[in-house]
């Protein structure tokens, strides 16, 4: 197998610097990714900050799809080992009193921490949130460099573990030749014999875009600022608590380099605003990011208890739960899971979009102009937009893919 190490290049560049109260994923060396993470308290530990998930499912409509994934598997790809991991998650469902979640942890290297346990206890707890009856597996790569990380992506979607979806909250840089590695992400099957859709963070920091979430065979996930109508929980448990949403500055996006990423053919019109040149636009979807909107996170291994983060690698899992619920209710109507699930975003973003979609019209990621700001319709800080997740799980669940 080639090495990886095209794919290393410039990958500083796409980390923004500390923000105050905020602390960023550090640094990857070359050849390696690096989480997509942020950090807005740290400071409480003894207390949840940040939306916690009643009112986080009420406001997207989650509390409002009677499906809970059960019979699917959810796979969260990270590097090394947290040997707190299942202990905090333990913890996560408890707290919430949520029923403990069925979660797996598959270790394929010894090297603990590295920064990447924060990354592993939010993506499990935000999956074990929104998707509390599937299969959780978490898949600890050996490091983070791409070799071993794209070897846990191939673990992921194969015996024993059969994951119809893979959650992938990290990247790296955005360079020709990474084509050569799609094949890791299209046209999958699992051991079942089910497609798989694969879910990666466009990034941090601001415009730009980063690999995998370039792979035209990704779901990009980008990230939003979301305000509650209540800071209360909702009067009733289907009641919907959505306030407004505008577009996180953090929020990676924009259109993958010359030689890099071809447009797909279901994007072509989505795009064709920005003048992409054949080339793949990004994101596809978004989802809250904002550290300051935040979601709480239970970590003992370097935290000691409760934060509350930020970023695109919030918006990732949630996206994953989401199909995941989606791939239950379809197998439960005899259909096959999603092959990539973009094909039918797009779909119902060209049918369907006031009633599936939160059109995000407001904010910025940079001072690029019309490529830096949000816009009614597809662009490229949040792409389609956020899930009214309520009507868009049926709409998912009915598509003949």
């Amino acid at each position: 197998m080639k090495k990886l190490s095209i794919l290393s290049i410039g990958l500083a560049v796409l980390l923004v610097a500390a923000l105050p109260l905020m602390a960023q994923a550090p640094y990857a060396p070359p050849g390696s990714a690096h989480t997509n993470v942020v950090v807005m308290d740290a400071n409480h530990q003894n207390n949840p900050t940040g939306i916690l998930p009643v009112n986080f499912k009420s406001a997207y409509g989650f509390n409002r799809i009677p499906n809970a994934g059960a019979g699917m598997t959810i796979a969260l790809v990270d590097a090394y080992k947290d040997p707190n991991i299942t202990n905090d998650v333990a913890f996560y469902a408890n707290y919430f009193h949520f029923a403990p979640c069925s979660f797996t942890v598959v270790v394929l290297g010894t090297i603990e921490g590295q920064g990447w346990d924060l990354e592993e206890s939010l993506d499990a707890q935000q999956a074990c949130a929104l998707a509390p009856a599937a299969n959780i597996v978490l898949v600890e790569a050996a490091s983070n460099s791409y070799t071993d990380l794209l070897a846990a992506v191939a673990v992921a979607s194969q015996p024993p573990y059969n994951a119809s979806v893979v959650s992938m909250s990290w990247g790296g840089s955005d360079s020709q030749g990474e084509d050569a590695y799609d094949v890791y992400f299209c046209n999958i099957t699992n051991g079942n014999g089910q497609p798989v859709t694969n879910v990666a963070a466009t990034g941090d920091g601001g415009h730009g875009t980063i690999y995998p979430s370039t792979s035209p065979c990704v779901v990009a996930a980008g990230g939003t600022t979301l305000a509650l109508s209540s800071s209360v929980p909702a009067a009733t448990p289907l009641s919907l608590n959505y306030g407004s949403e505008s577009a996180w500055n953090g929020s990676g996006g924009g259109i993958s380099c010359v030689g890099c990423e071809a447009e797909p053919s279901w994007q072509v019109a989505a795009c064709a605003p920005y003048s992409p040149n054949g080339q793949r636009c990004v994101p596809d979807i978004a989802s809250d990011a904002n550290p300051g909107t935040g979601v709480p996170v239970y970590d003992t291994y370097s935290y000691g208890g409760w934060v509350q983060v930020g970023g695109t690698s919030v918006a990732t899992p949630d996206w994953g739960s989401f199909f995941t619920l989606v791939n239950s209710g379809r197998v439960a109507q005899g259909h096959n899971t999603l092959s990539m699930a973009d094909p039918d975003l797009y779909s119902l973003y060209s049918s369907n979009y006031a009633t599936d979609f939160h059109d995000i019209t407001t904010g910025t990621n940079g001072s690029c102009g019309l490529d830096c700001e949000a816009r009614t319709g597809y662009d490229l800080v949040t792409g389609i937009g956020t899930y009214q997740a309520n009507n868009l799980y049926p709409a998912m669940v009915a598509m003949p893919n």
